[in-house]
């Protein structure tokens, strides 16, 4: 359950048209006092929001780094020149 659960939220995340969704539903979820089990209880209520957090800090930072990734091109380095200049 847990796994089908990340799998649904990391496809949702990283398509294009739900991304916000998902990105405000996390917040309000963090922020909002209903929750799976609310945070009255000291440390189970807790748990779900960091473990949510924690989700979509990571995730974001894996998609960050893979458009970073693409976007760089073998010419980028420091130093190096494009073999189709002229000087």
């Amino acid at each position: 359950m847990v796994n089908s659960f990340y799998q649904w939220y990391r496809r949702m995340l990283r398509h294009n048209k739900y991304r916000w969704v998902i990105i405000l539903a996390t917040v309000a979820y963090f922020i909002s006092p209903f929750d799976l089990s609310p945070d009255v209880f000291p440390i189970v209520g807790w748990l779900d929001d960091g473990i949510l957090v924690t989700l979509l800090l990571s995730e974001l930072g894996q998609m960050l780094l893979e458009q970073r990734k693409t976007r760089q091109t073998p010419a980028d380095s420091i130093g190096e020149v494009p073999q189709n200049s002229v000087e």
